[in-house]
C-alpha cells in the first residue's frame, strides 16, 4: 500500500484513496477466499460419485490451500500495479486543482516570507488590542471613581444650599457672612453648653451636701 499520506485529495474525496484501495483489496481477497471454498464444495461433491477414489478430503484442503495460496501471491502482484495506476490517474488530484475553499489562495497568493510578515503583523495587532483592552478597562474603572467623587460632590453642594437656605432665613444672605454667623451661634452654643456644665455641677454639689 502506498505511504503518501495524499491530504489535499482525502479533503477533495471526502475519504483516503489508501483506505477505498485496502476495501477493495479486501473485498477481492474475500471473494477469492469463497471462491476456492466452493471450488472445493464441487470437487468434494464429484468425488462422491467416484468411492473407489484414492484422494482424501484432506488432501482435497491442502491442496486448495496451496492453489489458493498460488493465487493469492498472483493477485497481490497484479493489485499492487492496480493500485499504482488508480492512485496516480484516478484517485490523484491534479496540481491545477483547488478546493473551492482554496480558491482564495489563487486569488491572493502569498510567499512563506510574506506569509510570515502577515502573521507577525497579526501578532502585533492583537497585542495592541489587548494593550487598548486593557487600558480601556482601567478607564472604565477610573470613570466610575469619578461618579463616585461626583455623587459625593453633589451631596456636599446640596448640603451648602441647605446651608445656604437657613442662612437667608436668618437674614444673613453673603456666604461669607453666613460662616461668621454660623461662628457665632457655634460659639454662643458652646457657651451655653458650658454654662449648663456648670449649673449641673452645682447641683450635684448642693444635692451631695443636703
Amino acid at each position: 500500500m502506498s505511504v503518501n499520506p495524499m491530504t489535499y485529495e482525502a479533503q477533495f474525496f471526502g475519504f483516503t484513496p489508501q483506505t477505498c484501495m485496502l476495501r477493495v483489496y479486501i473485498a477481492f481477497q474475500d471473494y477469492l477466499f469463497e471462491m476456492m471454498l466452493v471450488v472445493e464444495g464441487v470437487i468434494l461433491k464429484k468425488l462422491e460419485g467416484f468411492p473407489d477414489a484414492k484422494i482424501s478430503p484432506l488432501q482435497i484442503r491442502k491442496s486448495t490451500e496451496k492453489f489458493l495460496l498460488f493465487m493469492k501471491e498472483r493477485f497481490d502482484q497484479l493489485f499492487s500495479k492496480m493500485e499504482e495506476v488508480l492512485l496516480q490517474l484516478v484517485l490523484n488530484v491534479p496540481k491545477h486543482v483547488l478546493l473551492p475553499e482554496d480558491k482564495v489562495h489563487e486569488q491572493y497568493p502569498y510567499t512563506k516570507e510574506q506569509f510570515q510578515a502577515l502573521k507577525e503583523e497579526i501578532d502585533q495587532l492583537q497585542q495592541q488590542y489587548k494593550a487598548e483592552a486593557s487600558a480601556g478597562q482601567a478607564l472604565l474603572a477610573e470613570i466610575e471613581e469619578q461618579k463616585c467623587v461626583q455623587a459625593e460632590l453633589e451631596k456636599i453642594l446640596q448640603w451648602f444650599d441647605g446651608l445656604e437656605s437657613i442662612c437667608r432665613a436668618h437674614g444673613t444672605s453673603n456666604f461669607k457672612e453666613s460662616f461668621a454667623f454660623l461662628a457665632q451661634n457655634s460659639k454662643k452654643l458652646q457657651d451655653a453648653l458650658k454654662d449648663v456644665e456648670k449649673k449641673g455641677k452645682k447641683l450635684q454639689i448642693s444635692d451631695q451636701l443636703a
